[in-house]
């Protein structure tokens, strides 16, 4: 497809490779060998309601919300992703986000997704009463932590249903935070 006869909001799939080099194509099922390969691999989606630039900035301002250091942008593209197909259903929500971004850029002084970590933190914060804030962090929340993903990340085995729940999967095989105290677990008088 000729790049110059794409609508203004389109991106083509070579720029935003170019860009970005942190966003990751449709929904993964990934595996914990995929999520081990994730932070090594450039990673691409084709924004159909949003322009390359409010992606790149609803990533940064994901990243300035929800900080991880460790955290692989291929995981913060999900909330790109999901923020985009909303914007493509709705009219009033691909405004909502555009002119997010541009409250954002504002608040930054020119670019959010250049600005230092200080200032994405400075306009994050004047923009918090936002409905854009609100949007994103709202979509933040189960677009950043509810993947395969992030479950291999943060060492989360992942829901038990799709292993038989509880009952067959091992009650007692929570390894991925530590024991509560004795104190956290109170005997109780038999009836």
């Amino acid at each position: 497809m000729n790049e110059s006869a794409t609508p203004s909001n389109a991106v083509s799939r070579r720029a935003m490779i170019q860009r970005t080099a942190a966003i990751i194509t449709g929904s993964i099922a990934a595996t914990s060998a995929l999520a081990a390969l994730a932070p090594t691999r450039v990673w691409a989606l084709e924004l159909h309601a949003l322009s390359q630039h409010d992606g790149e900035t609803i990533l940064a301002f994901g990243q300035t919300l929800y900080p991880h250091a460790t955290l692989p942008s291929a995981v913060y593209a999900f909330l790109v992703k999901d923020l985009d197909a909303a914007a493509g259903k709705d009219p009033a929500t691909a405004t909502l986000l555009r002119n997010g971004t541009a409250a954002l850029d504002g608040a930054a002084g020119g670019s959010f997704v250049a600005a230092s970590p200080e200032a994405r933190l400075a306009a994050a914060k004047a923009i918090e009463a936002s409905p854009y804030f609100a949007k994103v962090r709202g979509t933040c929340i189960t677009s950043l932590y509810n993947n395969e993903l992030a479950f291999a990340h943060f060492g989360y085995p992942g829901p038990s249903w799709p292993k038989g729940g509880y009952i067959h999967h091992g009650f007692n095989d929570l390894a991925w935070l530590p024991n509560p105290p004795e104190s956290a677990s109170p005997t109780i008088g038999l009836l």
